[in-house]
């Protein structure tokens, strides 16, 4: 043999030996960490955990920045997908084992310039395991585990499997993994209902999410997906007719991409995400590890009715721009002097914001910083439009009182019996303000809501009834404590208790109060289970302590209830990647026996008072519904409005106000039943035409056998006296917490001056009760659609209300 020849096998075997060598130590983890047999057999993808309404609707998602992503099987993948995928990037994918030799020499010859050689399993070996080198040594090191990977992975999985774990893994435009994410995100559609071309959109992205994206490059993005369709026609998957055609259409989208701020109850969701943790805590997943809402692909399934969600923000749509439209027009705030008495508020605000800590990071001193506060610059805002926002230029500081000069709201709707709620709105729009209001945590003063409790409480333990008369008259606790503080509304008379419910009676409530006992009222509270510890004052007889909404629906919850306190819940089930069950939720568990039945029924039946003839008038017979109850409520200089009101099947309550309490809606024709219950209204309006839900108009409390030959609603009307209403919509000292020492002294105001916005009366509607508007509708009647009328708002503040009810 000659010696050129010797030389040639010897570099030939040497270099052969090394690269085997160099395949073993790549496969035993010496040139870097390879997955174990155990992780081949069942490989790992991130996958978000989604978030389901009770009739499956897919409502939102938990996921990392990299793992936003629906598993798909290969059943339900379109067979348009997986042609366009196999014609455009591995076109013998069916006649290799994981690696496609002829590919790969094609690709070292050629320096990749028609293509790249790696096969569809070799690149599904890199999205699993590896993340792509960018130095080439390394790259190389790659490449070899890359080989090892796909030849254990042809041998764990089938070629379909295989598909399926591509599509699932790789990533498409906007930060989207998964063909189901990427079919719903640009489609609005399931992947296994994707046409030709928009298969070919897609499929066309693997390659470049970014270059490829038809949303920011619709030119190159129009090219790659031709190309997807051209190589399709190659691999005789569709016709040259065909081909032709698809070709010259024009790329139709349906973006939609869903994430923290869009999709059914963005507030709702974020409130979902911490009770999943706690109820996850001390469960372990098979191999012993605790569950990752972010990665584990978990499926939870609530209790959220999205019809009923959807109307929950509608009727929020329609009110709320009505009331914001009042709150712009009120000279303190249109002058901005509002903010001159609270400046420290705009200081906080100012120094809290990301525009302050992106500066002081940057290294500008406190000064600078606050002057450019005042330096008009193009921003969006919050604005009541069909995309909740608006681009204008204003100042920083001026952007800051705009947006908190915002009413806000809370709206929450639950089965009384079960506790499952059904709808939840947290507050204006979740993009701009992330505070929810109805949660458990953000609590405000809640008026003459609470009157029903009380009055509750005097049925049960002291033996009251509707026709039990009560003296309206303000009344004395302790040394000198007045409550209410004025007696502006007292009649001095002697009215039943179903009278001094109906028109919010102040003074009627301190007198029970008087017969219940402060103290007694307080662990009445305690007893329905409302977390909120409750100081014994007197004055919570009207309302003076701070609670939140999800508290009132669990206290409201007695009434429609059977006599049961119901703690409002919202999970159903949680199920792992692969539909176990992991943990199942029991209403029953919530249910906590209170008071009697016949207590519940009465008060039941007793409160329709409030809503037939009283301070929220006309509500029962406008929507025509056989029964309900309902109560509304006002606070201090009219700070927080409200309205709780059931029927036997649901039971719905709402609250606004503004963040900083300050902020009021200062004319007297704002109470509770013109602020808050017209969005109550306009919600059982939307639900009572839906028939598909079941909530009947003509449903009714059920009543006990005890009762059976007593009470009726037409008994409860006629011992109803027509009194004045009460104090709501005007400053009636309801007091708080802080009139009160340690020992529980009144140390608060003595005087018996009423704080008045708004003296002088007006002329009442006679049907609705309420102030008549310019058109002749009165205010805070339900509508359908925002009034737009000229003078409409300004006609509020030239109005002065005698009743102030509440």
């Amino acid at each position: 043999m000659k010696r050129p020849v010797r030389i040639f096998w010897r570099i030939f075997l040497f270099g052969f030996g090394a690269f085997v060598l160099l395949i073993a130590l790549a496969n035993f983890g010496v040139l870097g960490k390879m997955p174990s047999l155990k992780d081949l057999e069942n490989p790992s993808i991130l996958q978000s955990s989604e978030v389901y309404a009770m009739d499956g609707t897919l409502m939102g998602k938990y996921y990392l920045p990299d793992g936003n992503r629906s598993i798909v099987k290969y059943r339900d993948i379109s067979k348009n997908v997986i042609d366009a995928l196999i014609a455009t990037e591995d076109k013998r994918f069916y006649d290799h084992s994981g690696i496609d030799m002829k590919g790969t020499m094609r690709a070292i010859t050629l320096l990749g310039s028609k293509g790249g050689g790696s096969t569809i399993t070799q690149q599904l070996a890199l999205a699993l395991f590896n993340q792509r080198a960018s130095n080439k040594a390394v790259r190389v090191i790659q490449k070899l585990k890359e080989w090892i990977i796909a030849i254990k992975l042809e041998r764990n999985f089938t070629k379909e499997e295989i598909i399926a774990l591509y599509l699932n893994a790789v990533p498409f435009s906007d930060n989207v993994f998964g063909i189901r994410n990427a079919s719903r995100t640009f489609f609005q559609k399931e992947p296994d209902r994707l046409n030709v071309e928009e298969a070919a959109l897609l499929v066309g992205m693997i390659n470049g999410p970014g270059v490829y994206n038809p949303r920011r490059n619709p030119k190159a993005s129009l090219d790659r997906r031709n190309l997807v369709i051209e190589r399709m026609r190659e691999n005789k998957n569709i016709s040259d007719a065909d081909a032709a055609r698809l070709k010259a259409t024009p790329i139709t989208l349906k973006y939609r991409k869903m994430d923290e701020n869009t999709g059914y109850a963005p507030y709702f969701r974020e409130i979902l995400r911490d009770e999943i943790r706690q109820a996850l805590k001390g469960v372990e997943k098979p191999d012993g590890s605790s569950y990752d809402i972010y990665e584990d692909g978990l499926k939870i399934y609530t209790t959220i009715n999205p019809r009923m969600q959807e109307y929950a923000e509608e009727a929020v749509a329609v009110q709320m721009p009505v009331l914001q439209k009042a709150m712009n027009l009120q000279a303190k705030v249109k002058n901005g002097a509002v903010w001159k008495e609270h400046p420290e508020v705009l200081e906080r605000a100012m120094k809290e914001s990301d525009r302050w800590k992106n500066l002081a990071e940057e290294g500008l001193s406190d000064k600078e910083i606050k002057a450019t506060f005042s330096v008009k610059v193009p921003m969006k805002i919050f604005a009541w439009n069909a995309k909740r926002e608006k681009d204008t230029v204003m100042t920083p500081n001026d952007s800051i009182r705009y947006h908190r000069q915002m009413l806000q709201t809370a709206f929450m709707v639950m089965d009384p019996v079960t506790g499952e709620v059904r709808a939840w709105v947290g507050g204006i729009n979740f993009k701009t303000y992330k505070l929810d209001h109805a949660n458990l945590r953000t609590k405000r003063q809640v008026g003459s809501t609470i009157k029903p409790l009380l009055y509750t409480q005097a049925m049960e333990d002291v033996g009251f009834t509707a026709e039990t008369e009560v003296q309206d008259q303000q009344q004395t606790f302790g040394k000198n404590q007045l409550v209410p503080a004025t007696s502006r509304t007292c009649s001095g008379k002697t009215i039943t208790m179903a009278s001094a419910l109906t028109w919010s009676k102040n003074c009627a409530s301190a007198y029970i109060m008087k017969q219940v006992g402060p103290e007694q009222f307080a662990q009445f509270l305690g007893k329905l289970n409302i977390p909120t510890k409750i100081e014994p004052f007197p004055s919570i007889a009207l309302g003076s302590c701070d609670l939140s909404l999800f508290e009132m629906m669990w206290g409201y919850s007695i009434f429609a209830g059977h006599g049961y306190s119901t703690k409002p819940y919202f999970i159903s089930r949680i199920e792992d990647r692969n539909g176990n069950v992991i943990k199942r939720f029991d209403y029953s568990a919530n249910r906590k026996e209170a008071i009697s039945e016949v207590t519940a029924y009465k008060m039941a039946k007793m409160m329709e008072g409030p809503v037939t003839k009283g301070t929220a008038a006309g509500l029962m017979q406008r929507l025509g519904a056989s029964e309900m109850g309902g109560k509304t409520g006002t606070t201090n200089s009219n700070a927080d409005f409200w309205f709780m009101g059931y029927t036997p099947q649901l039971l719905a309550g709402t609250w606004v106000g503004c963040d900083d309490r300050f902020l009021t809606l200062e004319s007297s024709a704002f109470y509770g039943g013109s602020v808050a219950r017209p969005i109550w209204e306009v919600f059982f309006k939307k639900v009572y035409a839906d028939k598909t839900l079941g909530i009947e108009q003509d449903a009714k409390f059920a009543k006990p056998a005890e009762l059976e030959n007593e009470i009726n609603s037409a008994d409860i009307m006629n011992i109803i006296d027509n009194v004045e209403p009460g104090g709501q919509g005007e400053d009636q000292g309801n007091g708080t917490e802080n009139d009160y020492n340690n020992n529980n002294e009144y140390i608060g105001p003595e005087s018996t001056t009423p704080v008045e916005d708004n003296p002088k009366p007006v002329k009442k509607d006679s049907v609705n009760n309420a102030v008549p508007a310019r058109d002749g509708k009165p205010i805070g009647a339900p509508v359908d659609e925002p009034k737009k009328k000229k003078g409409f708002l300004k006609n509020i503040f030239k109005k002065k209300d005698k009743d102030k009810k509440e």
